[in-house]
C-alpha cells in the first residue's frame, strides 16, 4: 500500500457534488468520509470542498458550526482542496460582492466569471505539475482568479485567469475534475496530504 492509500480524505457534504468527488477519491486509493459535523471534520486527514452555491454553503457552515473548525484545522496544516464554489469559499477576497468566506488561500476570486450555465465548457488545459498530457477541464459557472497573493502558486490558466492554484496545504480549482474520468488532480491532492504540505499552514 502507498503512502496515500486509505488515507482519510472528507467530503463536506452540506450542498454539491459530493458523490463525484467522494467516488474519484476511492478510485484514486483514499478513504472518503462525508463531513457533515466537526465530529466528521476531526475523523479525517483532509478536506474537499465541492461545487455548489457560496452564498447557502457559507450560511449552511455557519449552521452546521464547522466554519470555525476548518479554519483551525487548515491554519495547523490539514491539506483542503476547494473545486469551483469551493474555490469561493476558501478564497481571501470575493470581487465586486460583499460575501463572507474561510479566507484560508490568498487570491481574489470573481463569481460566474467564465459565465453563466449555459456558458458552460470542457476545455484542455496545460498542467505541468500532473505531466505532459492536457487535462479535460470542465467548467460549469466557473470563478476565475483575479489576484494571487505572492505565495500562491500559478498551476493553470485559460483565458489568461487563473483557474488552479495551490498555498502551501491550499489547492483550489475552478474546475471540476470530479466529472471526468482523469484522476490525475484528485492523486494531486492525495500526495499533498502525504507531503509536508500536510504540515505546513497557509498564511494568516
Amino acid at each position: 500500500m502507498s503512502e496515500v492509500e486509505g488515507r482519510r480524505v472528507g467530503v463536506l457534504a452540506l450542498q454539491g457534488d459530493v458523490d463525484e468527488h467522494t467516488a474519484a477519491l476511492r478510485r484514486a486509493g483514499a478513504s472518503p468520509r462525508t463531513v457533515k459535523t466537526p465530529a466528521d471534520l476531526a475523523d479525517v486527514d483532509a478536506l474537499v470542498i465541492p461545487g455548489g452555491e457560496s452564498t447557502t454553503v457559507m450560511k449552511l457552515l455557519d449552521r452546521a458550526g464547522l466554519a470555525a473548525p476548518i479554519v483551525w484545522r487548515v491554519r495547523a496544516g490539514m491539506p483542503l482542496w476547494g473545486t469551483c464554489m469551493g474555490m469561493i469559499v476558501a478564497a481571501r477576497e470575493i470581487v465586486g460582492v460583499d460575501q463572507p468566506s474561510l479566507g484560508l488561500i490568498d487570491i481574489a476570486v470573481r463569481r460566474n466569471a467564465f459565465g453563466r450555465q449555459n456558458d458552460s465548457a470542457e476545455l484542455e488545459l496545460d498542467i505541468d505539475a500532473l505531466g505532459s498530457t492536457p487535462f479535460p477541464g470542465i467548467f460549469i459557472r466557473a470563478p476565475w482568479i483575479e489576484r494571487c497573493g505572492p505565495a500562491v502558486e500559478l498551476l493553470a490558466e485559460r483565458d489568461g485567469r487563473g483557474v488552479m492554484v495551490r498555498e502551501g496545504n491550499v489547492l483550489v480549482t475552478s474546475f471540476h475534475p470530479e466529472l471526468t474520468a482523469d484522476l490525475r488532480v484528485h492523486r494531486y491532492f492525495l500526495d499533498m496530504t502525504g507531503s509536508e504540505a500536510g504540515n505546513t499552514s497557509t498564511a494568516a
